[in-house]
């Protein structure tokens, strides 16, 4: 098969993987080496300055074992398959970065005849690459389900960041749905993965020049309304691994029907808002000081489409607000809506020498015709009509629907002002 075409294959069967982020990597070019990571994400996405940066995000190969109903690379499914050697993923990720088509690569993988095969060639094309070539860019490596720990060891020695899928939120999902699979297995990885991190940690302390074990951490992807799972069945998944594993990221993908498919798969596609209200409570969850049960109880398990869920958690709790700017605490002022994690953090610096007034949110960029109905200051308190359970939570205007960047960094994340 011509090299063309492989990419063509490869390329878009890794579409179906969104959890590649750089975030937290930094690692630089040995003495003529060439490549340079730094802090900014790297994928197909936008930073705040808009420019824009890349990887090259492909398959080693989409051959299968596995026959996971969701998945298009499934040994039953017809499409046409391609397998690349390691050369060709080296070159071609040399190649494209000289013409400065990328600044990465991301590479997963079917399995094709085992999980430590796979795992091996996936981490010779890394370690060619930063051996070899002294490749200082970002590499991110898929964790293939049930490779062995030593593998798992070596493969973040050349890694910025390793990923082991959790697939569904539920293991009754992934029974259902992917049988050779199992969240113990995958939660097993994961383990080892983390307990390398911790080790490294430990050994960078006592020597400076200890190599770097996943400076990245570890993500994880969980598939969207392929199953009848509620929205807080994934967000409590979700917590649980963050706890658990100090995953650097969760990342959600709304289901895409595919052909031949089981007949117990959906046949449409999750609206996509959905996807972006998991991601807010992701946000909710690890910087906004929320737990599962207070956005998701279990008497309303499902998000609202029509809001995002902090007001969702506001209009349910209409008893702590109006919230005093000049006294409440922190994590307090956190669940306000139309406040953001920077802009709390400059209310509590400034009322330290005044008092926080109309004025100063307005020259924090705070919208004030959102914020308003939950808020005391110095010089406003909402009238009485503005709390009224017919009238709280309908003064924000109408909600742009823009997709959370997933691939910024805390610092320029946090600004979304929910």
């Amino acid at each position: 098969m011509e090299l063309k075409d492989k990419i063509s294959i490869l390329a878009d069967a890794a579409k179906y993987d969104a959890s590649c982020a750089s975030s937290g990597a930094y690692r630089k070019a040995a003495r003529g080496g060439i490549g340079n990571l730094e802090g900014s994400g790297i994928c197909h996405s936008f930073t705040p300055d808009g420019r824009c940066v890349s990887l090259l995000k492909i398959l080693l190969t989409n051959f299968c074992i596995y026959d996971c109903s969701y998945c298009v690379n499934r040994i039953s499914s017809q499409i046409k398959r391609a397998k690349f050697s390691v050369d060709e993923i080296v070159n071609l990720t040399m190649d494209f970065y000289r013409r400065n088509y990328v600044e990465g690569l991301f590479l997963s993988s079917g399995v094709a005849r085992s999980s430590d095969e796979t795992m091996e060639e996936m981490i010779e094309v890394a370690r060619r690459l930063r051996v070899d070539h002294k490749f200082g860019g970002y590499i991110h490596l898929k964790a293939v389900a049930g490779c062995s720990q030593e593998l798992l060891n070596k493969a973040g020695l050349y890694a910025d960041r390793l990923s082991a899928n959790i697939e569904l939120p539920t293991p009754k999902d992934l029974t259902n749905l992917a049988p050779a699979k199992t969240h113990t297995e995958i939660e097993k990885s994961m383990e080892q993965i983390q307990g390398r991190i911790v080790e490294n940690i430990e050994e960078k302390k006592l020597f400076k020049k200890a190599p770097q074990y996943s400076p990245g951490g570890q993500s994880t992807q969980m598939i969207v309304g392929a199953t009848k799972s509620t929205d807080r069945d994934i967000m409590t998944k979700a917590s649980d691994l963050y706890g658990n594993y100090q995953l650097k990221r969760v990342y959600y993908s709304a289901f895409s029907p595919i052909p031949d498919s089981d007949p117990n798969l959906p046949l449409v596609k999750p609206p996509m808002i959905r996807e972006h209200r998991l991601y807010q409570t992701d946000w909710l969850l690890r910087f906004y000081g929320f737990k599962v049960d207070e956005v998701l109880p279990t008497d309303h398990p499902e998000l609202d489409l029509d809001r995002d869920p902090k007001l969702s958690w506001a209009i349910r709790n209409r008893g702590t607000f109006p919230v005093d700017l000049n006294s409440a605490p922190k994590h307090i002022l956190l669940r306000i809506p139309g406040l953001g994690v920077r802009n709390v953090d400059k209310i509590l610096a400034t009322r330290t020498f005044q008092k926080i007034r109309l004025t100063d949110l307005a020259k924090m960029r705070v919208h004030l015709d959102k914020i308003r109905p939950y808020v005391v200051t110095a010089d406003y308190t909402p009238p009485l009509s503005q709390l009224d359970s017919l009238h709280f939570g309908k003064h924000q205007g109408p909600e742009t629907h823009v997709q959370l960047d997933l691939f910024s960094s805390f610092k320029e994340s946090v600004t979304g002002e929910f």
